[in-house]
């Protein structure tokens, strides 16, 4: 068995592999996703700190001593599941496939790993240099493969656990193939997650929150912010300002450095997030800009990229606001006071993140403590540090990735009694 410090000297020496590399696996990332080379970057960069944290944190994986009357003791031990099953989302192939691999790994934990088959790339090139990092055969697995795949994993009798980040819908079959000899389940779902800004906010901030929150990876993440509440005092500059913005961001080869939206990951996907567009327009809402398929030369010809797109005049039953689009598309809903925009954010199944943009730190706080989310940005948005839990409330999730709070998901508890004493015992009769 390898015990704590000696796991954490591997997964740390795994993410020094990952900087080491960082260059040619950002490259891997835009090849699978599409993604900007620049945020490829970002990304990967994230995926070494997160085997650097939790190799760090390996070797503090403790349990207890409780001392119990008449000198007996109880002792309350962490163990590791056994072999964890992970299944990733393409829209952060190699982060999403990090954040389950790392914890599991430093909790003594083996791995089988499916990423989408949308995305198969990068989870193979990081199970190559675990090797390269010392790590055994047969610790960190993967199996290539639709939903299928994922099905007889979920369904294997010797996976103790499976991990999962992808859509609700899925996330619920999961939880059901789990049921049948429950398993432990992490889900990372999806949300329909609000972005409000209050008029005492930092204009030019709230408009840069407001691009990170809609538009990163062509739109296609999971905790942004596409209900972007404005209060109404400022709605009309804060639309100028956001749209001027987003039509100057540039759409182009995802290996430019100065490309800022890259390709949507396939056709299917781009045409769901079309159709999207074009009903939210049939509901009354205007089309200030984007929304429209962006033809590129050779070689993106074949490509499919999408214009960051803003709707105003929109309203909360419309189903580009309820339904989660995974695509460019921001919708802006005006507010009058702090008690309704917090009613408004809330009526949502969904409850994964919001961000809240003020100078008034007194109404973040309130604001925060009522929002039905999982995770909170103040000031900025689409910031996930490895040292802070993320996951979701209601349908966005059980369980969280990243920091401590993660170890508590890939270990199980076992309590240990000891007497220290000649057991008094009424069942004993020596006559």
């Amino acid at each position: 068995m390898v015990y704590g410090f000696e796991r954490g000297k591997l997964v740390s020496q795994l993410g020094h592999k990952i900087l080491k590399n960082l260059e040619a696996l950002a490259h891997l990332e835009v090849e699978n996703n599409g993604k900007p080379i620049w945020e490829a970057r970002l990304d990967i960069q994230s995926c070494a700190d997160c085997f650097l944290y939790f190799g760090g944190i390996a070797s503090t994986i403790s349990g207890k001593h409780i001392q119990l009357p008449n000198s007996s003791f109880g002792l309350v031990k962490r163990e590791s599941l056994g072999v964890v099953g992970g299944i990733g989302a393409w829209n952060y192939p190699l982060q999403t496939c990090s954040w389950k691999v790392a914890p599991a790994l430093a909790c003594g934990n083996t791995m089988v790993y499916k990423p989408s088959e949308l995305t198969p790339l990068t989870a193979l090139a990081l199970a190559e240099l675990a090797t390269e990092a010392g790590i055994p055969r047969g610790v960190f697995n993967i199996v290539q493969g639709s939903g299928e795949t994922g099905k007889h994993l979920c369904c294997h009798p010797d996976v103790a656990k499976i991990s999962f980040t992808g859509s609700v819908q899925t996330g619920k079959n999961i939880l059901k193939l789990a049921a049948d000899d429950l398993k432990r389940v992490t889900l990372e779902l999806g949300g329909k997650n609000p972005l409000i800004i209050y008029d005492d906010c930092d204009l030019t901030n709230a408009v840069k929150g407001a691009l990170l929150a809609n538009f990163l990876s062509q739109g296609q993440v999971c905790s942004n912010g596409s209900r972007v509440f404005v209060q109404r005092s400022i709605v009309d500059r804060f639309t100028d300002e956001f749209v001027k913005a987003t039509t100057q961001l540039a759409i182009g080869d995802p290996l430019d450095n100065k490309t800022q939206v890259g390709a949507t990951v396939s056709k299917t996907h781009a045409e769901k997030v079309l159709a999207y567009i074009k009903q939210g327009v049939g509901e009354a809402p205007v089309q200030l800009c984007g929304g429209e398929r962006v033809h590129m030369p050779k070689p993106f010809q074949n490509g499919y990229f999408i214009s960051p797109c803003i709707l105003t005049n929109c309203h909360d039953e419309m189903t580009a606001v309820r339904e989660e689009i995974f695509g460019p598309v921001a919708t802006i809903l005006p507010f009058d006071t702090e008690e309704e925009v917090i009613h408004r954010a809330n009526q949502t199944p969904y409850g994964l993140s919001a961000g809240i943009f003020t100078n008034d730190l007194r109404k973040a706080h309130r604001t925060s403590n009522r929002l039905q989310s999982g995770t909170i940005w103040v000031n900025n948005f689409n910031v996930t540090p490895v040292e802070l839990p993320f996951g979701g409330f209601k349908q966005s999730g059980i369980g969280v990735e990243c920091s401590t709070e993660a170890i508590q998901c890939y270990t199980q508890l076992k309590s240990t009694y000891i007497e220290m004493n000649d057991i008094d015992c009424p069942l004993y009769n020596t006559q």
